[in-house]
């Protein structure tokens, strides 16, 4: 069967076959098909044959569109006229459609046209090409119509493989043509039926070119006719794209400023307000009421510093974006609210009033805008809040539905807060809770007891929290005594538990005849008995109080330690979830700090027992079965301690609990240490310990890197590694601990070596890669007198160059920030006596990591990637210089001509030269990206590039 009778075979079996393997064998040969040689002829063959069905039509446009972007290169220069001739072809044929068939064809001759320059066209290139053909072929409008708008849209794909110089000087073809292109969109105005595709490709244009002057299209019969169609069901979307673009066009950065535009300006703001009512029009579609509120929010949008001024007919935009707030829809009403984040930030920041001059003329104006613009952020206040009520049927609503009712309240969340930057934290709560006492009030008088509408108001209370002072004395007391007032019902006692957290600080600063304390903890421990998602919020809330008001708790320990020992137990009929409990843990810790030395000691010894007892009744139990218990039974209480440690800021008397913990840890790590999650969560218990102790550890250090040095042999556990980054850190510039630093850094270096010999070790265990070289990265900053002349240092660079072409992003962000620290120390003043042995280390091995470096840029690593590498290549440039150059000259000369030119190989060069001529290295990094893309512009050339750089195939000799 020849390839073409294959192709429709799979085909056929792709969307025809009932077996799900057939099917799957099928998608796999024409996904490899259509990156064959073959693919060109087969797939403009098959869209020839007036035989071929739907799917063969779509499957080989696609495909054909697809070589076109990516594979152009693989034709020889004499393919392009038959090529172009063909797709013109196509063109014609499918005029008519299928819609799906002519729309790749057009973005097949789109990227044709990006490929190639005007004068291998031919005759002015494509728009003068496409302008004669329009002339000359009226039939065929619909097909040249959806090419004309789709050459703009293509102008910046990086789906077409083309150069970047040469997309850029497409761009400038297009732009220079932007004329051309209006007049050929007029005069399809004249054709029935086409006027949907001439407003798209009218869009299209406005987003490629902002050359056009604005008295221009004042009058434009584009414009004008686009300004009609808002008025037409049939057209309106189309019309509000045109109307939209136009609005951004004259507020773009090349458009002049908005004096020169206002002549369009005048033409499209009153066509726009005059839509006004039609936002309130029941018999409107919704679709057409959210394409009309698209445009008063793009209004909004673009002129708010003209609107910030406060003008009479700025405040009647102003109006009209209330009304889109106002809208059921919250789709719609949210078109909105980035415009009042704009405004008000327009209204607050200084730099809106410095063409006023002096600090008394920016304070009478600010003032004046503030005072005008205070009625609509009231107005906007009144209308959000309620957008957070839970719907009657929130219990039977999708997850999905769900994730959007919360990313509604946050959505309205930050519209309140913007509010309270124009009207005051204070102005705000009261029209807040205004709102708060009339739900109470209705939800008394309704029998049906209607909760909604006051959980509503007192979320909207708590998101402005931030905004609202901690000396307010007015609202704030009436609303901590309405809280235990509040119906009983679960959302409405976790909103309640929520706000008494955002205002703990507050509280703290509350007059003492108040005595708002002990009713809201009631609430609290209320919240952690009435289900788990109130727990949580109680036990968030019961932290942040605990923080902010530790001096208030210090006198009241039995009460926490009761509410603590009851939550953690689990008894009592409280709620909190293991994960939640950290919260009480961190809410002791931080009231413990407060107490004086006696009483603390004692406090903490009582925080950890519920910690510490469960731990020791297993290990009492023996190791067998320590070993066999669930990783999650150690963790939970592993955990706690590690809040502790972290919480309890008395290095001294952490330090003295550490000592007497430390068999209960060295018997996990004992019998535990094959565990990975068991281990995680010791070490970062042990990483609080050492933070918060800092030298006070004494002994108990000594006995944990032991520890943790003879298990990492043993286990390989990358949390060892971490663990000992964090000592590095504490401990590295101390000298005392000088010999078991030295020892540490040696034992464990020396392993992990032996671990990552080959890029597939390093892939295989990316935690191990990550952690040895953020511990490499720490050694080099706290103790470079005992790492780099180390034996282990050496191998180490061999290691990170092995590695440096890692595909798992932190391990390789690890490995690059390890190498530049090593070339910023060679070049330091502090690094000076350093500089001999990483000179000697570097030069021997500089060729071949800069072919690893420059391999990595050009399609080894990721683009995202960039930047890093970039970073760590100018640096050895700048250390080295003129090896580098050498280094990099001999490795770019190894890419053939095919891949790049002779002057974008000087171009890079250039680069590297201006690093090591001094250039600011930060100005340099974004000029990698030209290469960087060059080489990545298919998989064809990516793969000639690593071909020959072939960073995975080098291996380091020592140089004699």
């Amino acid at each position: 069967m020849d390839l073409q009778g294959t192709v429709k075979e799979a085909l056929s079996a792709l969307y025809h076959h009932p077996d799900d393997a057939v099917r799957a064998r099928a998608d796999r040969w024409l996904q490899e098909f259509q990156h064959t040689i073959d693919a060109w002829q087969v797939s403009d063959s098959l869209l020839h044959d007036a035989s071929s069905n739907m799917e063969t039509l779509i499957f080989c446009s696609q495909t054909l569109r697809s070589k076109v972007q990516r594979d152009f290169e693989e034709l020889p220069s004499e393919a392009f006229g038959p090529l172009r001739d063909s797709l013109y072809a196509l063109l014609k044929k499918h005029n008519k459609g299928p819609p799906k068939v002519r729309t790749q064809i057009c973005i097949a001759v789109a990227a044709l046209a990006v490929h190639v320059s005007v004068e291998e066209w031919g005759g002015g290139g494509i728009m003068s090409w496409l302008s004669n053909e329009m002339k000359s072929n009226p039939e065929y409008v619909p097909s040249f119509l959806e090419l004309l708008t789709v050459l703009p849209q293509e102008a910046y794909s990086y789906k077409i493989a083309a150069r970047p110089e040469r997309r850029r000087q497409f761009e400038k073809e297009l732009v220079s043509s932007a004329e051309v292109a209006l007049t050929l969109l007029t005069a399809c105005l004249g054709f029935d039926g086409l006027k949907e595709q001439v407003l798209e490709g009218f869009a299209s244009w406005l987003r490629l070119s902002h050359g056009v002057s604005a008295s221009t299209l004042a009058s434009h019969p584009l414009v004008h006719a686009a300004l009609s169609c808002l008025n037409s069901d049939q057209h309106l979307e189309a019309a509000v794209n045109v109307i939209s673009e136009l609005i951004h066009y004259t507020v773009s950065g090349n458009s002049g400023g908005i004096a020169t535009q206002l002549p369009l300006i005048h033409v499209l703001v009153p066509r726009v307000m005059s839509l006004k009512e039609q936002l309130k029009d029941p018999s409107k579609d919704e679709e057409d009421v959210k394409a009309i509120a698209r445009l008063f929010a793009d209004m909004g949008d673009s002129y708010v510093d003209l609107i910030a001024t406060g003008s009479d007919e700025a405040m009647l935009i102003v109006q009209a974006l209330l009304e889109v707030v106002s809208h059921p829809e919250f789709d719609i009403s949210s078109m909105t609210y980035n415009f009042w984040h704009s405004l008000q930030d327009n209204l607050t920041r200084r730099d809106s009033y410095m063409s006023y001059g002096s600090d008394a003329s920016i304070k009478i104006e600010r003032n004046r805008r503030l005072q005008i613009f205070r009625p609509p952020y009231e107005m906007l206040v009144s209308l959000v809040s309620f957008r957070v009520e839970y719907p009657e049927d929130y219990q039977d609503l999708s997850e999905e539905d769900h994730k959007d009712f919360k990313h509604t309240r946050y959505a309205v969340s930050d519209v309140l807060l913007d509010a309270t930057e124009v009207l005051g934290g204070e102005q705000t709560l009261k029209i807040l809770f205004l709102k708060l006492v009339q739900a109470v009030g209705n939800s008394e008088n309704d029998k049906s007891g209607k909760w909604q509408p006051v959980e509503a108001a007192l979320y909207c209370i708590q998101s402005i929290a931030k905004s609202v002072s901690t000396q307010e004395a007015e609202i704030l007391p009436q609303v901590m005594a309405l809280l235990p007032k509040l119906p009983h019902q679960l959302q409405l006692l976790q909103t309640a538990c929520s706000t008494i957290g955002a205002y703990s600080k507050w509280i703290d600063g509350a007059p003492v005849e108040l005595s708002v304390l002990p009713p809201l903890v009631d609430i609290l421990t209320r919240g952690m008995s009435a289900s788990e998602d109130t727990a949580a919020a109680a036990a968030i809330s019961f932290k942040y109080i605990c923080e902010d008001c530790r001096k208030k708790f210090s006198g009241s320990l039995d009460g926490l330690f009761h509410i603590y020992h009851i939550a953690i137990s689990g008894e009592g009929g409280y709620k909190v979830s293991a994960d939640d409990s950290i919260h009480l843990v961190e809410a002791l810790s931080v009231v413990i700090t407060e107490l004086p030395p006696e009483h603390a000691k004692r406090a903490l010894e009582l925080i950890c027992i519920p910690a510490i007892n469960p731990l020791e009744e297993l290990i009492n139990q023996g190791g067998a079965a320590l070993q066999q218990v669930p990783a999650r039974q150690l963790i939970v209480h592993i955990n706690r301690l590690a809040c502790i440690f972290r919480n309890v800021n008395l290095p001294e008397i952490v330090a003295d609990a550490i000592q007497r913990i430390w068999p209960v840890f060295k018997a996990i790590f004992d019998n535990r240490a094959w565990d990975m999650r068991t281990m995680e969560s010791l070490c970062r218990s042990c990483k609080y310990a050492v933070r918060t102790c800092g030298r006070y550890m004494g002994i108990t250090i000594g006995a944990m890197l032991e520890e943790i040095q003879a298990l990492y042999q043993q286990h390989n556990q990358s949390c060892f590694l971490y663990l000992s980054s964090e000592v590095i850190k504490i401990f590295g510039s101390d000298p005392s601990c000088a010999s078991y630093l030295r020892s540490l850094i040696e034992t464990l270096f020396s392993h992990t070596i032996k671990l990552l010999v080959t890029i597939q070790d390093f892939t295989a265990r990316p935690d191990i890669a990550d952690d040895c070289f953020l511990l490499a990265s720490r050694c080099i900053r706290y103790c470079p007198d005992l790492f780099v002349p180390s034996s282990i240092f050496p191998p180490l660079i061999d290691c990170t160059m092995i590695g440096i072409t890692i595909q798992h992003r932190d391990a390789c962000k690890s490995i690059l920030t390890f190498l530049s620290d090593v070339f910023d120390l060679a070049t330091s003043s502090a690094g000076a006596k350093y500089q001999a042995i990483i000179n000697d280390i570097i030069l021997r091995r500089g060729a071949t990591l800069t072919r690893i470096l420059i391999a990595s840029l050009t399609g080894a690593l990721p683009s995202s990637r960039l930047e890093e590498v970039a970073y760590v290549l100018l640096s050895l440039t700048r250390t080295y210089g003129a090896s580098v150059l050498d280094w990099a000259k001999e490795s770019i000369s190894l890419v053939p001509p095919t891949a790049i030119t002779e002057a974008e190989r000087s171009n890079f060069l250039r680069v590297l030269s201006d690093a090591a001529s001094g250039s600011s290295i930060s100005a340099l990094t974004d000029k990698f990206e030209e290469l960087s893309e060059v080489c990545r512009r298919n998989r064809t050339v990516q793969d000639i590039v690593q071909g020959a750089l072939r960073p995975l195939d080098l291996n380091f000799t020592t140089v004699t």
